[in-house]
């Protein structure tokens, strides 16, 4: 079959809002409010800071500069990229960058699936479904009752799944456009919206006033997320949690921006346009979205209820608080349906996105045309996304390993391939080739060692203290081991770690099959 013409973006606006679409999204929204607030609340600023600086920053720079050299070549996902900067002497590098691709999907699997949500509560603010509910643990039975029908608020899984239906098939449909007539067309126009819904809510979280109690106020609300508590900096699971964090936030180690970098032409600017999307999204983030949810749910529930919202998970805390901040404000109907519906149009454009190395992998790679190649990945996203839906623990399963761990994981690889394969100084000359931005040269001390040793130290430390626990599934309750899932729920967990496997083991199968082909064989040379 006759391979198809590499696509690139249409503009270069349009590839920085692409690139901030692929970030903003409900990692800034949803998750961070609640990851920061269960790992210390302030203090969780200082490792997240510091993975910012000095990992997830330097990172994004690596990726993008490997990313349009590896697309020159035409190969837009890790195993290509990183064949190219090897020049093929390191046959074997490839099959690190199988988690380049597998990353993404894990957490589509998941990440689609909470995406729904969003849909269906704008649709429930909008008809009052939840109007007769009133305190966050209220909130939260609704939330459960809707994903599992069990009666309470919906008699069966119907609304959900239709729900998860519809947010599937709109994912794929602007998947199946492409990058300039899908991704691009897409994101120039939710991007503009969610920041504009997003500042106009911080204003009216800020302007609440206390309607129920003066103690309840915004400062407080502040204080309840930001105070920090210093003794959490003493577990390592809090440092990869951060680390985590500002990965999943600003799309790095997944193997997207790798991607989307591969469709730029090789005079584009790739220094500006990560640096650009990289602190659109930390405004996104740190100002938005802390300003909103935590806040708010302070505002009108107070200490006791906030923090029982928060402990309720980290994606489960906007569903069980915002709805009902809605309820109290004028035409809140009307806001919370154009929030949830703009929160669904940025889960899109970072869902689209981290599927985008899958799709670029086998159009490049096999040279299978875009519509095949769409539904290869429909049928396969589909299977696992069901798991996530009907199966007990599986979503926190899959957002602990792909996103948690996962994402650091896949960065030190890419740090040790740019580092020790692509060479520190040839990547900064990479970078910074037909760029407007000069960076401070100490980012090549540290690219060079504080991002790879950082990474290092975190996920040995993680290993160490929890996770090899966490890889046996066991806990020490009273000086006893016992099992860290009872019930169908460590069978559950167990199944689902096992289909994980066996994505990774056929992505590196199609790997080598790939690289079977004439086309791999030939010896490229140093573009220098």
């Amino acid at each position: 079959m006759a391979k198809e013409k590499r696509e690139v973006w249409n503009s270069k606006i349009g590839v920085v809002l692409a690139a901030a679409g692929s970030a903003v999204g409900l990692g800034n929204f949803l998750r961070f409010p609640g990851i920061a607030a269960q790992n210390g609340g302030g203090a969780f600023m200082v490792p997240y800071f510091f993975a910012f600086v000095f990992i997830a920053l330097p990172l994004c720079w690596m990726e993008w500069s490997m990313g349009r050299l590896g697309g020159s070549y035409g190969h837009g996902s890790a195993p290509g990229v990183f064949d190219v900067i090897t020049q093929h002497k390191k046959p074997w590098i490839k099959y690190l960058g199988v988690m380049g691709i597998v990353g993404g999907l894990g957490i589509f699997f998941y990440y689609v699936y909470i995406e729904s949500w969003t849909l269906a509560y704008s649709f429930f603010a909008a008809m009052g479904k939840y109007k007769d509910i009133a305190t966050p643990g209220e909130m939260g039975v609704f939330l459960e009752s809707y994903q599992k029908g069990d009666g309470v608020y919906f008699n069966s899984r119907i609304p959900a799944y239709s729900f998860f239906l519809v947010t599937f098939v709109a994912n794929f449909t602007i998947l199946y456009h492409g990058i300039g007539k899908g991704i691009e067309r897409f994101c120039k126009i939710a991007m503009p919206l969610l920041f504009i819904v997003a500042i106009i809510l911080v204003v009216r979280v800020f302007t609440l006033g206390t309607p129920v109690n003066p103690e309840w106020n915004v400062s407080n609300g502040l204080g309840f997320l930001w105070n920090p508590d210093f003794s959490a900096l003493k577990s390592a699971k809090v440092w990869l949690e951060a680390a985590g964090q500002v990965f999943f936030s600003i799309s790095v180690g997944i193997g997207t921006l790798l991607t989307y970098a591969s469709y730029m032409k090789s005079k584009d600017d790739v220094l500006t346009a990560a640096t650009t999307s990289a602190f659109l999204n930390e405004f996104a983030e740190l100002v938005l979205g802390a300003s909103i949810v935590i806040p708010a749910a302070f505002i009108f529930f107070g200490p006791v209820g906030t923090t029982e919202a928060v402990s309720g998970g980290v994606f489960g805390l906007a569903f069980k608080t915002t709805p009902l901040i809605f309820k109290g404000m004028i035409g809140g109907p009307a806001i919370g349906f154009g929030w949830f519906f703009l929160l669904f149009i940025a889960g899109c454009t970072s869902s689209v996105s981290i599927i985008q190395p899958a799709l670029s992998f086998l159009q490049d790679e096999f040279g299978f045309n875009r519509k095949r190649c769409i539904i290869v990945l429909a049928m396969v996203t589909f299977v696992f996304a069901n798991l996530t839906i009907f199966g007990e623990n599986v979503l926190g399963e899959m957002d602990f390993w792909f996103s948690s761990l996962g994402l650091p994981l896949f960065g030190f690889i890419e740090a040790i391939v740019f580092t020790c394969f692509f060479g520190v100084d040839k990547g900064w000359k990479e970078m910074h080739r037909n760029s407007q931005l000069s960076l401070p040269a100490i980012f090549k001390f540290v690219m060079r060692w504080c991002t790879p040793v950082f990474l290092f130290v975190i996920l040995v430390s993680w290993f160490v203290t929890e996770g090899w626990k966490t890889i046996l599934m066991i806990k020490l309750v009273d000086g006893e081991w016992q099992r860290l899932y009872e019930g169908d729920a460590f069978y559950w967990v167990l199944a689902t770690r096992i289909c994980l496997l066996s994505v990774f083991a056929a992505t590196c199968w199609l790997v080598k099959v790939a690289w079977k082909s004439s086309k791999h064989r030939s010896n490229i040379h140093d573009p220098g």
